[in-house]
């Protein structure tokens, strides 16, 4: 196998791995390299990974404990494993608003390895992932030391491939993150599962949420990535949001992700 290379592309967030084949056991050394550049460029891309269920899960439990969503159906021999579609019948589309994953548990995932199979012809579908360290760098320090203290209430709404539960349900986290493994800062809100920050009045929240949604939408902070088949993105959910265009219907996006558990300490 050749030295596996990593080729950052952008400044800011997102690199390409090469030299790797995930369909192979893979050495300690190899892993290694494989975090560090997941930690350092947040989320990260293989490309040419036909891979079986069973060795996308052995590829991610490398990284550790593996995550079953609480409200999305799964694969039905594999409870790890999500199944991604869209096609002709989609009339709605997971993923097509600026998250962050499952932030309503208390403990959100710590990433995801996502695999797409079968894209959209002409380059669409392509999914957007925004840097939650830069969005936090470029704020004003004394807006930084506003947000530093604050907590959001997190809670699943109403989205497109959920399972609708009585109570929904719900957690609370700091506005600001502080990465428990780069010690990094990065916003921790996002308009899919956010629904205010405490300790302020209705309004205010809302005008604080909105003007960091929007942001997080800042063109500078992303990296776009062009899917091709059996490509597969690797991101950091705790510093990571990131976005799925739909701009291919009726074509048919399908894929499997892959969920990393997260932890009290993660």
């Amino acid at each position: 196998m050749n030295a596996i290379t990593v080729t950052p592309i952008t400044p800011r967030i997102g690199a390409e791995i090469g030299g790797v084949d995930l369909r192979e056991e893979l050495s300690e050394e190899t892993v290694r390299l494989i975090r560090e550049a997941w930690l350092e460029h947040q989320v990260i891309f293989f490309r040419d990974q036909d891979l079986t269920h069973e060795q996308h899960i052995a590829f991610a439990a490398q990284f550790g404990e593996l995550h079953i969503h609480p409200t999305v159906q799964h694969h039905p021999e594999h409870p790890e494993v999500i199944v991604i579609h869209a096609d002709a019948n989609s009339r709605q589309v997971a993923g097509d608003g600026w998250h962050s994953d499952v932030t309503f548990e208390k403990n959100p995932p710590v990433g995801s390895v996502l695999r797409l199979t079968e894209i959209p012809p002409d380059g669409g579908g392509a999914t957007l992932f925004s840097s939650m360290y830069s969005a936090y760098d470029t704020l004003s320090p004394a807006f930084q030391e506003f947000l530093e203290d604050r907590i959001a209430s997190h809670r699943l709404g109403k989205l497109p491939g959920h399972r609708q539960d009585e109570n929904p349900p719900s957690a609370q986290h700091p506005v600001i993150l502080t990465h428990p493994e780069t010690g990094r800062k990065g916003i921790f809100v996002n308009q899919g599962f956010t629904k205010r920050i405490e300790d302020l009045s209705r309004d205010e929240s809302q005008a604080i949420l909105q003007y960091l949604y929007r942001h997080i939408e800042n063109p500078n902070f992303h990296v776009r990535f062009h899917w091709t088949e059996n490509s597969i993105a690797m991101w950091d959910n705790r510093c990571v949001q990131h976005l799925a265009t739909w701009d291919y219907f009726p074509a048919t996006r399908h894929g499997y992700r892959v969920t990393l558990k997260g932890s009290p300490n993660s």
